[in-house]
């Protein structure tokens, strides 16, 4: 594919499919590069947040799931729960979500080659990908947590803090609830995702390495509802979960979702993140002021980076693990505005 684009995208996840759908709509001549064949699962809680339904809708994308009605946190015999004020979550599979995204792409008239982008030069006018014969005024790393063109640009920041991943299973069992629950045990999480009349997501979260049985055999409130005959589909994992980049605007390049930097996943708000991200990369691209971009990547996820580095630290201080969810019981007012906030 010859000439200069406008935009190269590396990586066709939901955060790379969504810049590539904004840059569309505003007009712009863009390509994606990814390797892999549609649709694309993932280890991924996939409760959406309100915010991210109504980003999805409006793009115009209707995606398959199961709506939820809030969040629950759950811990032996306690519960503290939140309903949503503007409208519900949606649990929807991974690849239900990437398979939307991606007949949206097709269907706005953009490339999605099977190319995968590692090293990147750049110049005072533009981004070459050696190899494939691309060149665009711009590229947008959407290449996922452990990203490629950020490590090669040298945009990573090394972290000491201890490292958590995740592990997701689903299950052939009906949801007991509308709500998503989020279990708290010794050594991490485990969230019940409602995603259909028949199936629940369950993603966990900890820093302890472990198969997934063995992980979930810590919450004896679970086991008796998640049998291991009901297990449908197999174990899919992801971390370390903590990802830093030094900034998001290099040159000509430009990151987005989780290549731009990335907390944790406690708090449920990837696809929120990434759809907005998108957005506001876009948008700058757009107005020729891609310079504000690392300002309103900021100024948009600052709450989320706020609050998600106060649990986490929080969880992983042994005096002040166990105080987390009897804090949320007592405060219930405290909780449902956080929830809230976050949604």
């Amino acid at each position: 594919m010859s000439g200069t684009h406008d935009m190269v995208i590396a990586g066709g996840g939901p955060a790379g499919l969504a810049t590539a759908l904004y840059a569309a709509r505003a007009g712009l001549d863009v390509v994606v590069a990814e390797p892999r064949r549609a649709p694309v699962d993932k280890a991924c809680g996939e409760g959406l947040m309100p915010g991210a339904v109504r980003a999805l809708t409006a793009l115009g994308l209707g995606v398959p799931g199961q709506p939820f009605t809030g969040i629950r946190y759950v811990q032996g015999s306690r519960r503290v729960q939140a309903a949503f004020r503007a409208g519900p979550g949606l649990g929807a599979r991974r690849t239900e979500l990437h398979g939307a995204l991606h007949r949206a792409v097709i269907e706005a008239g953009v490339p999605v080659l099977p190319l995968r982008v590692g090293e990147v030069q750049q110049d005072a006018t533009g981004v070459t990908v050696p190899g494939a014969g691309l060149r665009a005024r711009w590229l947008v790393a959407a290449d996922g947590l452990h990203s490629p063109v950020r490590r090669a640009l040298g945009l990573e920041v090394r972290t000491s803090r201890e490292p958590r991943y995740g592990l997701r299973r689903h299950y052939a069992v009906p949801p007991w609830s509308s709500y998503v629950e989020v279990h708290w045990g010794p050594h991490g999480e485990a969230y019940i995702t409602p995603l259909g009349p028949s199936l629940v997501g369950v993603a966990l979260l900890t820093s302890r390495r472990a198969p997934f049985e063995t992980q979930l055999a810590t919450f004896p409130e679970l086991t008796g509802r998640l049998p291991r005959r009901a297990a449908a589909t197999a174990v899919r994992g992801a971390g370390p979960l903590r990802q830093r980049a030094r900034t998001r605007f290099h040159g000509r390049v430009l990151l987005v979702g989780d290549a731009a930097g990335y907390i944790d996943a406690l708090t449920g708000e990837g696809i929120s993140l990434a759809l907005t991200g998108a957005e506001a990369l876009v948008d700058n691209v757009r107005r020729g002021t891609p310079g504000r971009y690392e300002t309103d990547w900021n100024r948009a996820t600052r709450r989320h980076r706020l609050l998600t580095e106060l649990l986490v630290r929080a969880r992983q201080r042994s005096a002040l693990a166990p105080l987390i969810m009897p804090a949320a019981a007592c405060l219930p007012g405290v909780f449902a505005a956080a929830v809230n906030a976050l949604a």
